[in-house]
């Protein structure tokens, strides 16, 4: 680890063997809690290149339990995190939204790390039971229209890292990791980055791949569309700025998008936006993530058309059927 350090602290690039091997030598514990810390510590000091990201990603998919969904076509809407801004949680709703417009989900999720109430905080807090057992998961899948996947039963070789994360409480390039190693693989993703140049690094890395993508970045450094500024898009299709003005919404003030100061009020703003008693805010930033995630699907659709079917989901109620039907499987 001496060498890996010195290595960054000369401002030195790794290959993406190295990184993979980095990385897997982490999982495997050949570091102590202070070696890893240092190594998090310092290599969030400095941007990550397309090379060290491919090679984290390949280790974590390589020691990752794989899931089989034996079904086509599943999304995942999945953020970045470390934005910073504690927004509720906007991407699981949208998920269970794009589960009652009647698409595959598979959402890759875990508890809060650099915010206090991350995605498998909020699902644990109203009643989900976590597993990574496959005939449940394509029951969940076949009966809901969505999964949940929480990360460390998928990597079980990141326990060795998950106390120092909790103790750092900033974001580090596993939160740059989250989004790319979902275990079931799924063929079209929509994924929130906290900064532009964290979406041009993901940009390149999926168009190598056959996933249908967008990769969303709102101006102001949020990891979703979060309405409060223009956001930036990324997809097959190009790189594109997004008006909200254009796209028909009000610009939003960050605090009508915030969460709760605890796990419980957060969950109590997620089931209020699935119930139909949320404030319009809330709704429409929920609903514009679903329908970016749609038109992730059906590209040929236009956003209008999208966000119409995302909202009568919600608002006839499909998205809350969707999510007590998971909770009740």
């Amino acid at each position: 680890m001496k060498k890996i350090l010195n290595h960054l602290f000369e401002h030195k690039t790794f290959t993406r063997e190295q990184s993979k091997e980095i990385l897997t030598a982490i999982a495997q514990g050949k570091y102590n809690n202070s070696q890893m810390a240092a190594f998090m510590t310092a290599y969030c000091m400095r941007s990550i290149t397309v090379s060290e990201l491919e090679g984290f990603r390949d280790a974590m998919l390589e020691l990752c339990l794989p899931i089989d969904l034996e079904t086509d076509n599943v999304i995942d809407l999945c953020g970045t995190g470390g934005d910073g801004k504690d927004t509720f949680n906007i991407s699981t709703l949208a998920s269970f939204v794009v589960a009652g417009a009647g698409y595959k989900v598979a959402k890759h999720g875990n508890y809060g790390v650099s915010s206090g109430c991350g995605s498998s905080n909020v699902m644990e807090y109203l009643g989900s039971t976590f597993t990574n057992d496959a005939d449940t998961l394509k029951n969940n899948i076949e009966k809901a229209n969505i999964c949940f996947l929480h990360a460390p039963l998928f990597h079980p070789a990141m326990k060795t890292v998950a106390p120092i994360r909790r103790e750092l409480g900033v974001k580090t390039f596993f939160n740059m990791l989250g989004p790319l190693v979902n275990p079931a693989k799924p063929k079209n993703q929509l994924v929130g980055v906290f900064n532009l140049e964290l979406a041009r690094v993901y940009a390149y890395l999926y168009q190598k791949s056959t996933t249908k993508y967008t990769i969303v970045n709102a101006l102001e450094g949020y990891d979703e569309v979060s309405l409060t500024c223009d956001f930036k898009t990324f997809s097959a299709e190009g790189e594109k700025i997004n008006s909200i003005e254009a796209l028909g919404f009000e610009k939003l003030n960050p605090n009508q998008i915030l969460g709760g100061n605890s796990i419980k009020e957060s969950a109590d703003i997620f089931i209020s936006v699935l119930k139909g008693e949320a404030t319009e805010a809330q709704n429409n930033v929920v609903l514009c993530n679903a329908a970016l995630a749609i038109k992730t699907i059906n590209t040929e659709k236009s956003f209008a058309d999208c966000f119409y079917e995302a909202e009568t989901a919600l608002s006839g109620k499909k998205a809350l059927k969707s999510f007590e039907t998971l909770i009740a499987n």
